[in-house]
């Protein structure tokens, strides 16, 4: 089995987020000598979190200079920790942070890198890293004989590490970075707030239909957003949205004005793994029931007894108007 080097790096309060527990545990599920670097502002609270790991080696990069994202720092800050503990295999979350510089570290070390590994396992003497292609549509199982191999997991591949114990010993590490880019501050999009909450609960997917004409015969935009955003903040949901609904500004038509293109899901948008998820208003065709695949229990409100979602595509489907339940939720969630 070959050696095994974990890649965390720190959130903004120097704690590790849960996609990269869940890619500690899976790398300790491997079995081999396991190493742990991080990579960030402050690794204080990180080193408390995967204590009890079993870690042969936790080495630490830290300072100003990593405490942002940017590839100048942190490939060079992965290439140390690399050098210090020589892996085989390197496991790491497919954050955007490492999904833009591990890469590049693989090519400097002379080794592969894959991103978006949604499982990995140690069978028949080799290390097997599972895919999906083609939208989505093609699980493979991959096998490599070049090393190091890089891999970057998605959410979800393993449950989180629980902590236990004292924290370990770290290898402070120092490599000589020169940023050619300086982070002066951070600027937060206007009205709409944070809708993406990788670590929700439950997903509340959006769709065309709430831009549509009423029963009244009248469209109403601003009343759909204060529902939605209500809704949202009272059940900490994440919103996704079906591509109709994102695509309408394009066809001149009204929109919800907090929703993009980073809010879609399905084969041209996210893959999400929440445990929950409620579509309203959209109709469960394939392209964008496709992203549900990993959503573990599926329920769907939608005024047509006959959608996509009837359709063995939701585990329960409300044939009602979506403005009286989502109302009504919001009154419940009010009082509970």
């Amino acid at each position: 089995m070959d050696s095994i080097l974990v890649l965390l790096h720190t959130e903004d309060d120097g704690t590790l987020r849960k996609a990269s527990l869940e890619a500690l545990e899976a790398a300790r599920n491997l079995g081999g000598v396991l190493s742990v670097g991080i990579v960030g502002g402050s690794a204080g609270p990180a080193l408390s979190q995967i204590a009890g790991c079993g870690a042969a080696r936790v080495l630490v990069v830290e300072g100003q200079a990593f405490a942002a994202s940017r590839y100048s720092s942190d490939c060079p800050a992965a290439v140390a920790i690399f050098e210090a503990t020589l892996p085989g295999l390197v496991i790491a979350p497919c954050t955007p942070r490492w999904a833009r510089s591990l890469p590049g570290a693989a090519a400097r070390m002379g080794g592969v890198a894959d991103t978006h590994v949604t499982g990995v396992q140690f069978a028949d003497g080799q290390v097997e890293a599972a895919r999906w292609f083609y939208r989505q549509r093609i699980e493979a199982t991959l096998r490599r004989e070049q090393r190091p191999w890089f891999l970057l997991l998605e959410g979800g591949v393993a449950a989180p590490f629980v902590a236990s114990g004292d924290s370990p010993a770290a290898e402070p590490l120092n490599p000589a970075v020169k940023p050619r880019s300086e982070v002066t501050g951070m600027v937060m999009p206007q009205g709409g707030g944070q809708t993406i909450r990788p670590e929700a609960e439950l997903l509340f997917v959006t769709g065309a239909g709430w831009t549509k004409k009423q029963k009244d015969g009248a469209v109403h935009i601003d009343q759909a957003g204060k529902l939605i955003l209500d809704f949202l903040g009272k059940a900490d949901a994440s919103l996704g949205s079906s591509k109709s609904l994102v695509d309408l500004s394009g066809e001149g038509h009204a929109v919800l004005p907090f929703l993009s293109h980073l809010n879609q899901v399905g084969q041209t948008g996210s893959t999400p793994r929440h445990p929950k998820g409620l579509a309203t208003c959209c109709h469960g065709e394939e392209p964008h029931a496709v992203g549900w695949r990993f959503i573990q229990e599926r329920r769907a409100v939608n005024l047509d007894a006959n959608c996509g979602w009837a359709r063995g595509k939701a585990d329960v489907v409300y044939v009602a108007d979506a403005f009286a339940v989502i109302t009504r939720l919001n009154e419940l969630l009010a009082k509970s």
